[in-house]
């Protein structure tokens, strides 16, 4: 059987916000989607805007996936991320964008992420994220102008979660951005799971749903969902 390639696309951004807040992305949201997509054999490689060591936030070492991961050899090869521009998405067979509060500063803005998340996109590939990582989606057309995002249902982190988290340091709202641009939003309880699977579009809502999310990404990578 022909191996699958998932890319992990990471932000740079080690803090955020008017009290210079130390960020990155969310180390979970990393883990547990890496422990489920390991586990089925699909390889996993690396990028972010700049390239380099992605900053992280949340390690919590009493969660068996989190150190697991830390010390693997898959963190080492994440420690030498790529630049997202010296790779071609279509080398992979889905993009994933992991959540944290470092998104929002730069894979929310960023040219070649809104050009690789397009291309991805039109190649017929799967595209994931999680959390704030669906702040990667905004600003992303397709080809005839309209945005990717309208009429299509998705989940990211929510306005009732931001209000109790880091509402006096993000840049805007998530949520509010992803319904402005026509998506068919919908959220769970605060901190609860939360999938939505709409076609070749994967998200999750918060740090609860990153195992979910790479199960589907499994799934529709093995052609098991339609």
């Amino acid at each position: 059987m022909t191996v699958k390639h998932v890319l992990f696309v990471l932000t740079n951004a080690a803090e955020i916000g008017p009290n210079k807040r130390p960020t990155g992305y969310f180390f979970p949201e990393v883990a547990h989607p890496y422990e489920v997509l390991d586990h089925a054999g699909i390889a996993i490689e690396y990028a972010s805007p700049l390239g380099g060591m992605p900053p992280f936030d949340g390690y919590d070492e009493n969660d068996p996936a989190q150190p697991a991961f830390r010390n693997s050899a898959a963190f080492r090869r994440m420690s030498h991320s790529r630049k997202l521009s010296e790779v071609d998405v279509l080398d992979y067979d889905a993009v994933f964008f992991p959540g944290g509060l470092g998104p929002m500063v730069d894979i929310a803005t960023d040219p070649e992420v809104k050009r690789v998340v397009a291309r991805a996109w039109n190649a017929g590939k799967i595209v994931a994220a999680v959390c704030h990582g669906p702040a990667a989606l905004l600003g992303v057309t397709l080809p005839d102008g309209t945005p990717l995002i309208r009429g299509r249902k998705l989940t990211s982190f929510s306005n009732a979660e931001e209000s109790g988290y880091a509402q006096a340091d993000v840049p805007f709202s998530l949520e509010d951005a992803l319904v402005a641009e026509g998506a068919e939003y919908s959220a769970t309880d605060v901190w609860q799971a939360k999938l939505v699977v709409d076609g070749r579009l994967i998200t999750g809502q918060n740090p609860a749903s990153g195992t979910l999310v790479g199960e589907a990404m499994v799934k529709a990578l093995k052609g098991e969902s339609k």
